[in-house]
C-alpha cells in the first residue's frame, strides 16, 4: 500500500512536468509586457547535453530542471548497469556522492534553529576526549566552521585512508596528528572525514542516529521517499544504478568502497532524479513550512572565500567563489548560484540554482565522466542568453 501511494504521489507530480516556465516569472511577464529577464527555454540546452553523453557514451544519466512551483523539465537515459541494461527511470538510485554535504549542512542549521546547538559550539567541548588537530588554536574550532571547511586544519586530512578502505571510527583516533595550516576561521580547507563530525554533533544533541535525523526532518517533510543514507540500502535496493568508470575505451561496472559511506555526512546519501528535485525546490523555497526564509538565509549565506584550484573556477565568467554551510556559492556573470557537485567511485553529481531566477537544476550520472565538469556554466549561459 505505502508502494502504490508512493507511486501515485509521483503521478500527482509528474503531471505538472515540462511547464517550461515558472508560472509565475510568465504571468509577471506577461501583465507587464516586458519580455522575460532570463531564458528559460532549455531545449538546446538539453540538446548540448544530449551531443556531450553520446560522445562520451555515458552508460546512463538523469536531470531535473525546477523552479519553486514545480518541476519544469525532468529526463532519464541509458541504463543502471552496462551488461544488464536495465533503463534509468526517475526512481532510479544514484550515489550523490559529496552533494550529501548539502544535507549535512541542513542538518546543523536544524540544530541551531531547534536551539539544540549554536554555530559557536566549540567541538571539543561536546567532545572532551578528542584532540582535533595539532595545533593549539584547534581546541576553539566551532560547528559552524566544520560546516563550512573553515577548520584551519590540512586540507583532505585522511581522505587517502577513506580511498584505502578505513572506515570512519577507524580514522578518528587520529585527529590529533591533522595539521594546523590557519587559525580556524581564517582560511578555506575542504574535508571529508573532519567535515563528518556534524553526525557525531547531530546525535550528540539529539540522541538519535543521523539517519534518523535526516529521515525525520528532511527526507520525509519533503516527500523524498526513496532516499537513504548507507551502504546497506544502497546494495539491497533493486533501483540502484552501477557504478561506472571508462577502462581502455570502454564503460565497465565497478566496485563500491564502503568506506565512503561511513563518512555519511559527506557522501552516504543515495537519491533518485525525483528527489533531488525535491530538494531543490526546497533550497529555493518551495516549502517554507520545512524550510523557512531564514533557515534558508542561514545556510546559503558565504561563510569563507575558496581559492582557485578547483574545476569551477576554471568557468568562464565565475567571478567570486564561497563555501556557506553545506554548499558552495558563486558570483557568476553577475548571478548568485548556490552549487554542489560530486564525485565517487563510478559516480559524478553536478547541481545548482539561482534564487533570484527561481530555477535549478540536478543531473545525476552512473559513471566517473568529466563531462560533469561542464554542464553547470553551461546551464547558466544557457539562462543567461549567452
Amino acid at each position: 500500500m505505502i508502494q502504490l501511494l508512493t507511486h501515485l504521489t509521483r503521478i500527482t507530480w509528474l503531471s505538472g512536468l515540462l511547464l517550461a516556465l515558472s508560472l509565475s516569472t510568465v504571468a509577471r511577464a506577461a501583465e507587464s509586457g516586458s519580455p522575460l529577464p532570463y531564458n528559460y527555454d532549455f531545449s538546446e540546452y538539453v540538446d548540448w547535453l544530449e551531443a556531450v553523453m553520446a560522445d562520451k557514451r555515458i552508460p546512463g544519466a538523469a536531470i531535473a530542471i525546477v523552479s519553486r512551483e514545480g518541476i519544469m523539465y525532468l529526463q532519464t537515459w541509458g541504463v543502471r548497469h552496462v551488461d544488464e541494461r536495465p533503463p534509468i527511470t526517475t526512481d532510479s538510485i544514484f550515489r550523490i556522492a559529496s552533494m550529501s554535504k548539502t544535507f549535512a549542512g541542513a542538518a546543523a542549521t536544524l540544530l541551531v534553529e531547534q536551539n539544540l546547538q549554536s554555530w559557536d559550539t566549540r567541538i571539543m567541548d561536546l567532545f572532551p576526549n578528542m584532540q582535533l588537530g595539532d595545533g593549539r588554536g584547534a581546541r576553539y574550532i566551532t560547528l559552524k566552521q566544520v560546516a563550512s571547511h573553515s577548520t584551519g586544519l590540512m586540507p583532505h586530512s585522511y581522505s587517502n585512508l577513506l580511498d584505502d578502505g578505513v572506515a570512519y571510527d577507524r580514522i578518528k583516533d587520529r585527529f590529533d596528528q591533522i595539521p594546523t595550516v590557519c587559525a580556524p576561521g581564517n582560511c578555506y580547507g575542504y574535508q571529508n572525514v573532519v567535515f563528518s563530525l556534524i553526525a557525531d554533533v547531530v546525535e550528540e544533541s539529539t540522541g538519535s542516529s543521523y539517519e534518523r535525523y535526516l529521515e525525520e526532518h528532511v527526507f520525509r517533510p519533503l516527500g523524498m521517499v526513496t532516499a537513504s543514507l548507507g551502504y546497506e540500502p544502497y546494495i539491497n535496493n533493486p533501483e540502484s544504478t552501477h557504478p561506472h568508470r571508462l577502462v581502455r575505451g570502454r564503460w565497465h561496472a565497478t566496485t563500491t568502497n564502503p568506506a565512503y559511506y561511513s563518512v555519511a555526512p559527506a557522501s552516504g546519501i543515495n537519491a533518485s532524479v525525483f528527489d533531488m528535485s525535491m530538494w531543490l525546490r526546497a533550497n529555493l523555497g518551495a516549502f517554507p513550512e520545512v524550510f523557512g526564509h531564514d533557515f534558508l538565509t542561514e545556510l546559503h549565506e558565504p561563510v569563507i572565500e575558496t581559492p582557485y584550484g578547483n574545476y569551477f573556477n576554471r568557468w568562464s565568467g565565475l567571478e567570486k567563489a564561497y563555501y556557506a554551510i553545506g554548499w558552495r556559492v558563486f558570483d557568476f556573470k553577475g548571478l548568485r548560484v548556490v552549487h554542489h557537485g560530486g564525485g565517487v567511485r563510478g559516480y559524478r553529481s553536478e547541481m545548482a540554482f539561482a534564487p533570484d531566477a527561481n530555477i535549478g537544476m540536478v543531473l545525476l550520472f552512473n559513471a566517473e565522466s568529466n563531462a560533469a565538469n561542464d554542464v553547470i556554466p553551461e546551464f547558466f549561459d544557457h539562462l543567461l542568453g549567452n
